[in-house]
């Protein structure tokens, strides 16, 4: 899989990691615009190819209360309007069948998530449109075990398609990342580490998702030290108020330092 694959991406010679960021889902256009806008200036700044992601829709959610989104379609125009306002490439999350067909008219990467990543139908279904694929580790999964899910993809004829590791389950509450698995999924395909999903702490008694986002750049750092080929962050300039996944999400604010931390490192990691 080679990033000049993407429609509209950019900086692919830069020598840096590329970029998965946005909000956890599209609660509005004027976020949206809002949190593309400011991102594409930094990775613009800091050549760094870039990709927005946004949920159009949140089917797992861990109580019947909890936000979903704000109409399907409606999201998926407001993705649709990021791409070509800033000319980027986008990426969206899909949780059955029949989303394939439908998200692909609006976005560039499908991403089926981790709890849904050993679905074959859903696999296949994404991969016959053409679309590159994200494949989220599971939680419950080894990296050894990617490989089959990374075949459903090429099988059905379709070579674009990356690995994003989200962390493992430790106990109930809690998520790790073995970086021992990030040598081992470049083996099947591109790999990426999702840095704010892999802090979660999930099963809160509350039935809303905690989080640690203080420990994001030590994350990130670990998997540029350790040849990562993307990140995958997800932000908002204003988290506690997020829809979605808010207690795990970085602060828009920050997002420039630390990728202008990162960015440092993987130039210095280039020269070995």
């Amino acid at each position: 899989m080679q990033l000049q694959n993407i429609p509209k991406i950019k900086h692919i010679d830069s020598g840096q990691f590329f970029l998965i960021a946005g909000p956890c889902a599209i609660e509005n256009e004027k976020m949206a615009l809002r949190i593309a806008e400011s991102v594409c200036e930094i990775t613009s700044k800091l050549k760094i190819p870039y990709i927005f992601k946004g949920s159009f829709k949140k089917a797992n959610r861990s109580r019947i209360d909890s936000f979903t989104g704000i109409g399907d379609e409606k999201a998926l125009k407001i993705l649709k309007k990021v791409s070509d306002t800033f000319d980027i490439p986008t990426l969206t999350d899909i949780h059955e069948i029949e989303d394939a067909k439908k998200a692909a008219k609006f976005v560039d990467v499908l991403q089926i998530p981790a709890f849904l990543v050993r679905q074959t139908d859903l696999i296949v279904s994404a991969a016959k449109t053409g679309k590159v694929i994200n494949l989220k580790k599971g939680q419950f999964m080894s990296p050894e075990a990617m490989q089959y899910a990374v075949k459903k993809v090429t099988d059905s004829g379709n070579k674009n398609v990356w690995i994003t590791d989200r962390g493992t389950m430790f106990g109930y509450q809690d998520m790790i990342v073995d970086f021992r698995g990030i040598p081992t999924m470049r083996q099947y395909a591109p790999t990426i580490l999702d840095v704010t999903h892999s802090l979660q702490q999930p099963n809160q008694n509350s039935g809303v998702t905690g989080g640690r986002p203080k420990m994001i750049e030590t994350i990130a750092r670990a998997g540029i030290v350790n040849n990562i080929d993307g990140l995958f962050i997800e932000t908002h300039f204003d988290p506690k108020n997020a829809k979605s996944d808010g207690a795990n999400m970085l602060k828009l604010d920050n997002l420039e330092s630390l990728l202008c931390n990162l960015s440092k490192i993987r130039e210095t990691i280039n020269h070995f």
